[in-house]
Formats: structure tokens, C-alpha cells, sequence
């Protein structure tokens, strides 16, 4: 059968690794560690069959970097902030190296998307400024509301960053290929940035520069410890999640996306305007800018873009230059072979939301590969 989609399907180089196609895993939630954030032997088996699948680069969901810090949103998210953590992600690691595949984590703090039963001794989530959101977040089994944050002290911004350049040599340890920085979605780095979320007066808000001093700096901890080349960052600047969204997007991510070229970073990686919205609901957001068309001419270095794409989209998207790579989400979950279904024109099995948050095999390790579907 002939190949479908020759440039979304040719070879690529990205952090020094070569990479057989142009396709990426996004990150997705799935809320599937232990109660202490310890990756299981599920989600080894789960990463392992995308990387068997044939993907190019698998971005893990994200990961908490630091117990103390209150950076979770979810109870059975996964961290990487002790040596338990870093013992089941180095069972993960092993087994996508062993598919030869290329793994990532992405490293986020959330900020004020939290709720106090998450937080050190039932403690208020922490955010630039004293601002709730409007949403939820998962716990004791439901979906509640967002507690109330309170403003990060200066003095305590420095050990956000200090827990980034940990969780890197954490996950230096756990034997990942490099990690991303989370600075999308509404969490704390986009919180920071935007002007809606941050009042502060300090060198941290105020001006374009001040709002994006703690992104940046976090960049510089963390390639401090593992190398330019292998760190990436994801930004959505026409996003509209956990209550993010800046009034004019251009003049503040022209300033962090032009500050990030000289770095010479793995990539940067987008979430495209159209599906904004972390992932909880159906979204096609209709006559939105495109965030890689936008600022492709300030970024110099690898680009991938992830939000509603299909293969020929994909496609269309390399070949017109926008884009290096594309990242797919939703469609992994249910297709754990996606690139090779995407490359032979092999249907597309669809996925069951109701199975993506928690719960144990049904919707995350039983999908089947196309090879399994002709055998029934």
C-alpha cells in the first residue's frame, strides 16, 4: 500500500535525536499514577505502545516537579520530585527506549488551577495574584470548584524556580530524552505572563518584560542543568484556558518568542487557538488567528504545533513551511498506532471521553493496534 502524507512521514532531527517522521504525542492528562504521584506499570505499558506505534516524540502529561509547592491539580497526576517518582518514570522511559522511541516530560506548575485539598497542610493554591479561577479541577472523584489563591510572596518565587531546575535533574535521572516547560493552558508560567492574571507591582508584573521574567528565568534554571538543546517550551498565546486569555497576544509573546530563539532550544510548541481549552471538552473554535502562521518568522529553531489536526492538515501545514512537526492529542488516546494508520490511510478508531480521566484498563491500555482489529 502506498505511503500517505510523504512529509508529515520524513525524517527530522530534533535535540540531536533522529526521528523517523514528524509526529509527536501531546501531552494528556489522564490521571492514571498512584495516589503519590509514583507512575504505575500502566503507564509504562501505555507509552510504550506509542512508541511501538511508531511515534517520532512522545511529550508525557503533566508532571509536578515539587511536593511542597502545591503544584498539582489533579490527585493521581504524576511528579517527578522525589526518588519514587523517579524509579516508576524510569520504568517508562526504559520501555519507549526499547520501542525505540524519544520521550519528554513536561514539567508544570498550575498555580491558582488547584484546590486546597491539594495543598501543603490544606493551604490556599498559589498564583501571581489573588485572582480565582473560573473552573474546576478533579478531586475525592468529582470534578469541584477552583479554590481561592493567594499571591506568591517574592520571596518565595525563587524556589518555583529552584523546583524546576530540580525536577529537571530528576528527570535527567529517570533517563527522559529532555523536558518541556508548561507555560500554556492558564497555569502558573501563562498566569504570570498575562496581564488578566498578573496585578502584581513588583519586577514579576507590570510591563511585558516583568510579566515574562519567571518563564524566562525558568528557561535559563533548567538549561543550566540539561543543555539548550534539550529543553522545549509549549505556549498557547490565543488560548483560552482555566481563565487564561491576554486582550492583545501579539506584543506579549513576540517579546517571549524573540527572547527564546537566541536559546537554541529543542523547540517550541504550540496549541493551536481552534482547540484551546485543556482538554475537557469538544472544542473547533472557528475564525481564530494561527499561532504558528503568526509567529513562525520570529522562531528560528524547531516548531511543533498541536490542536485539531488531521492528517491532511498536517501535511498541508509542513509543506507550507508553518511548522517542523505536529503534535496530536485526543486521537492517540484511542490510537496508539496513529502513525502508522495516518501513514497507510487505515481508519481511525474513534475515542470515548467518559474513559479519559482515572479509572484502570478500559480507555487507556485496551485500545487496539489495526493489526488487532483485522483479527476479529
Amino acid at each position: 500500500m502506498p505511503e500517505v502524507f510523504p512529509r508529515l512521514f520524513s525524517p527530522t532531527k530534533l535535540a540531536g535525536y533522529s526521528l523517523n517522521n514528524r509526529i509527536a504525542m501531546a501531552p494528556l492528562t489522564r490521571q492514571m499514577a498512584e495516589p503519590d504521584g509514583t507512575p504505575t506499570d500502566e503507564m509504562a505499558a501505555y507509552y510504550a505502545r506509542r512508541a511501538r506505534g511508531g511515534c517520532g516524540l512522545i511529550i508525557t502529561e503533566g508532571t509536578y516537579e515539587e511536593d511542597r509547592l502545591g503544584c498539582r491539580a489533579y490527585l493521581s497526576q504524576p511528579g517527578i520530585a522525589n526518588a519514587r517518582h523517579v524509579a516508576g518514570w524510569r520504568k517508562v522511559t526504559d520501555r519507549v527506549h526499547a520501542r525505540g522511541g524519544r520521550i519528554f516530560i513536561q514539567l508544570w506548575h498550575v498555580g491558582r488551577v488547584s484546590h486546597t485539598s491539594l495543598q501543603p497542610n490544606n493551604g490556599a493554591p498559589v498564583a501571581p495574584s489573588a485572582i480565582r479561577a473560573n473552573g474546576k479541577t478533579f478531586v475525592g472523584g468529582k470534578f469541584t470548584d477552583i479554590s481561592e489563591p493567594r499571591a506568591l510572596e517574592l520571596a518565595e518565587i525563587p524556589g518555583i524556580i529552584e523546583s524546576f531546575k530540580r525536577g529537571t535533574a530528576n528527570a535527567l535521572a529517570a533517563g527522559f530524552d529532555g523536558v518541556e516547560i508548561h507555560g500554556a493552558n492558564g497555569y502558573l508560567l501563562e498566569q504570570f505572563l498575562q496581564s488578566r492574571t498578573n496585578l502584581r507591582t513588583d519586577q514579576y508584573g507590570g510591563s511585558i518584560e516583568n510579566r515574562a521574567r519567571l518563564l524566562l528565568a525558568i528557561t535559563q534554571a533548567v538549561i543550566a542543568v540539561w543543555g539548550s538543546n534539550r529543553v522545549g517550551v509549549r505556549l498557547s498565546p490565543y488560548g483560552v484556558a482555566n481563565g487564561s486569555g491576554e486582550a492583545d497576544p501579539m506584543p506579549l509573546y513576540s517579546h517571549v518568542i524573540k527572547a527564546l530563539d537566541p536559546l537554541g532550544l529543542a523547540y517550541l510548541h504550540f496549541i493551536e487557538p481552534r482547540s484551546s481549552g485543556a482538554g475537557r471538552a469538544e472544542v473547533n473554535h472557528q475564525n481564530v488567528p494561527s499561532a504558528m502562521v503568526l509567529f513562525r518568522p520570529m522562531w528560528r529553531g524547531v516548531l511543533i504545533s498541536a490542536g485539531g489536526f488531521t492528517g491532511e492538515t498536517a501535511e498541508a501545514a509542513i509543506a507550507a513551511g508553518h511548522v517542523d512537526a505536529i503534535a496530536f492529542g485526543r486521537i492517540f488516546i484511542s490510537n496508539p498506532d496513529l502513525p502508522r494508520r495516518l501513514q497507510h490511510g487505515f481508519p481511525l478508531t474513534p475515542y470515548n471521553r467518559a474513559t479519559f480521566y482515572g479509572g484502570e484498563e478500559v480507555g487507556y491500555t485496551d485500545y487496539p493496534v489495526h493489526d488487532e482489529l483485522q483479527r476479529v
